[in-house]
């Protein structure tokens, strides 16, 4: 594919949704940021409906591949996630969050980030700390 047929540029007219690459599965992969610090927090998935209510309310919204339905990034925990951008890249595969995090914890392990292991030699060494018990978040 060429540079001038990418995914993303779509004609104008055609819905900001129509820019967006879903793979087999309807689903793209989305990418929270925190937007102060710039930390990753983690990676899901969104399908069509998701992404348009993301938009909508500025909620995160995801959906489960293993319960196979939707949900809003906080349901359970109260750490919601409050999008202050949505950002699509360069192949239209891809949705970046730019989000302010409430509590502090996006990952079900009670951590900042999901992203708290790292390859150190043939090590995964855990570097972030627990911030709050799972127990506490999920009841």
């Amino acid at each position: 594919m060429s540079a001038q047929q990418r995914p993303t540029d779509v004609p104008p007219g055609d819905g900001w949704i129509s820019r967006v690459r879903w793979n087999d599965d309807g689903l793209v992969a989305a990418i929270a940021q925190d937007a102060a610090s710039g930390r990753v927090l983690m990676l899901a998935w969104m399908n069509r409906e998701a992404l348009e209510r993301t938009a909508a309310t500025r909620r995160a919204v995801y959906f489960s591949r293993s319960r196979a339905r939707l949900w809003v990034k906080g349901e359970e925990s109260g750490n919601f996630q409050t999008v202050r951008e949505i950002r699509l890249d360069c192949d239209g595969d891809a949705v970046l969050l730019l989000v302010e995090q409430t509590g502090g914890v996006a990952c079900h392990t009670g951590r900042e980030s999901c992203f708290y292991s790292r390859l150190d030699g043939e090590q995964w060494q855990i570097i972030d700390p627990v911030l709050v018990d799972p127990g506490r978040l999920y009841k």
